[in-house]
């Protein structure tokens, strides 16, 4: 089984919608995911999640089944933290050193000084490591610990239209990736394309490995720009 974990396109956060230059990249992610033949859509219910999961399910002709869970205003509400003046911002938005400068774990991660005034930090994380487990349970994989049974073994490919925070610390739990390192190391741009796959291993048990993390190559091919005003790319 494959999974594309999709960010939403540039959006308008006032009025929770796409940008023009959103569209344009929803359109071109659209064409993409065509290619890959996509077999089952699913997608945050949120505006900018949904306006991006359109084209791709016109094209393909396919419904999108509406994920509460992938939200991003529930994992912000418990992830976020005060940053002055009544201004609320990711944890995790500050400085990657702040994350990684002291040897935290797994274990430990949600008591470093960063997350101190979050709502619910480890509440919030786990919650999403639960619905994430329920999730792929309907899809035939079952978590054990950092692996998964393969109780129904699939070659479907999956679509799930969701949003930066949440696909984020969704990928620290699908990866056992301590999610602190995550947050510090990696990152998804607007209308980027993350694909992991699930392998049916002979024994009946797999761990989804990553193929690839932001990929921008329907931008590129359509010349958009990554995100309005900055050039990702440079003139040869």
């Amino acid at each position: 089984m494959f999974l594309y974990v999709i960010r939403h396109g540039e959006p308008d956060y006032a009025t929770d919608s796409l940008t023009e230059n959103g569209v344009k990249q929803a359109d071109a992610l659209a064409e993409r995911m065509k290619k890959h033949g996509v077999d089952e859509i699913y997608c945050s219910p949120l505006g900018r999640a949904v306006q991006t999961a359109q084209p791709t399910c016109d094209l393909l002709k396919l419904p999108k089944t509406i994920e509460d869970w992938m939200s991003e205003d529930l994992v912000f509400n418990e992830l976020s933290v005060d940053r002055g003046y009544g201004n609320r911002d990711w944890s995790f938005g500050c400085q990657n050193t702040k994350l990684i400068e002291h040897d935290y774990t797994f274990k430990n991660w949600h008591k470093n000084p960063v997350f101190k005034t979050c709502k619910a930090p480890l509440d919030g994380y786990n919650r999403v490591a639960a619905c994430s487990d329920e999730f792929l349970a309907r899809l035939g994989y079952e978590r054990e610990g950092n692996i998964y049974k393969v109780v129904s073994p699939s070659d479907k490919r999956i679509a799930a239209f969701c949003h930066h925070g949440f696909g984020t610390t969704w990928l620290s739990h699908l990866l056992s990736i301590p999610p602190h390192i995550l947050w510090s190391s990696f990152d998804i741009a607007h209308s980027t394309v993350t694909i992991l796959v699930f392998r049916n291993n002979p024994d009946g048990y797999t761990a989804p490995q990553c193929m690839c993390l932001s990929d921008i190559s329907h931008i590129y091919k359509e010349d958009l720009p990554l995100h309005a005003g900055i050039e990702f790319f440079r003139d040869a």
